[in-house]
């Protein structure tokens, strides 16, 4: 599967990493260590010369230091500015950190305000994430931005359904934690991959839920329906709000979500990306959990007030 799944990825394949550079070759050297035509290997004379061998102490070298030389381990990824795992790992740290500080500041701050902080980390993390997903080189700066903007965000939406629903908040943050450690440990023993089949089926089970939240936003901006979440608790199915399925469903499809970004993190390091294409994968990741956390302290929610 070529890199990008998840649309953060789309358009950028991690520009420049097709392979690792190759190995330098000696003066005068061809491919695979063969002589270019007419040059002589190294320490055989030409016609007529001396041969003389390779003499560490001509180079101003002691035996002592050559040998220190070869004892050096060989450059690692990280040694030649490719990505790894530890980076991506470090900038998603972050870039949560980042949320959670953008979203103390919701929680602490007086309750009018907080609400006005809502509204503009919601607005200015879309625009800022629209930013960073079409973007075709990663900024930390505008990535550490729209992290902070999704804190202040969450942390207000958290602040309102806390108070309606106690204990809401702390456990959508346990779902949210299980969900992405239980799909990190299925990726990582093969039981689930981002399969062409499970793409297609993700991208027409995204499209259609999108159209859903649209038309239940416009209905309730509106005043068509007038219940808290919308059609989500206005239309039931054998006395369950629709809003259940539905929740379950989006949590799939973000759960799903990770797997692309673990797939595309995985390719980005066998392929040797540049290490800033870290940011890019932390910057997906940070996209998918703040999607994951959203549904499910919605769909607690929704849970709880049909109790």
């Amino acid at each position: 599967m070529a890199l990008g799944g998840n649309p953060v990825f789309n358009g950028k394949n991690f520009r420049g990493a097709t392979q690792a550079p190759p190995a330098p070759q000696a003066y005068g050297q061809g491919p695979y260590g063969q002589n270019a035509y007419g040059q002589p290997q190294f320490g055989q004379a030409q016609y007529g010369q001396t041969q003389t061998g390779w003499n560490p102490a001509q180079q101003g070298m002691t035996q002592q230091q050559l040998q220190d030389m070869y004892n050096q381990p060989a450059a690692g990824p990280a040694d030649t500015g490719r990505m790894t795992y530890d980076d991506v790992i470090m900038k998603t740290a972050a870039c949560l950190g980042a949320v959670v500080a953008g979203a103390a500041v919701t929680l602490v701050v007086a309750e009018s305000l907080a609400y006005t902080l809502m509204i503009v980390g919601a607005l200015g993390g879309f625009v800022l994430a629209l930013v960073n997903t079409f973007k075709k080189q990663p900024s930390p700066a505008l990535i550490l931005a729209y992290a902070a903007l999704e804190g202040l965000f969450l942390g207000g939406l958290t602040r309102i359904l806390d108070n309606m629903f106690p204990g809401v908040g702390l456990q959508a943050v346990v779902g949210t934690l299980s969900v992405f450690a239980v799909t990190l440990v299925l990726f990582k023993n093969g039981k689930v991959r981002a399969t062409p089949k499970a793409m297609r089926f993700f991208m027409i089970a995204t499209i259609g839920y999108a159209v859903f939240a649209l038309v239940n936003m416009v209905m309730m901006w509106t005043g068509a329906v007038d219940s808290p979440f919308g059609l989500r608790t206005e239309i039931q199915i054998a006395g369950i709000p629709l809003g259940v399925f539905i929740g379950v469903l989006a949590i799939g499809l973000a759960a799903f979500s990770l797997v692309m970004d673990f797939t595309s993190i995985e390719a980005g390091v066998r392929s040797g990306a540049p290490q800033r294409f870290s940011w890019t994968a932390a910057f997906g990741l940070t996209v998918t959990l703040v999607w994951l956390y959203v549904e499910i302290i919605r769909l607690l929610a929704i849970l709880r007030g049909d109790e």
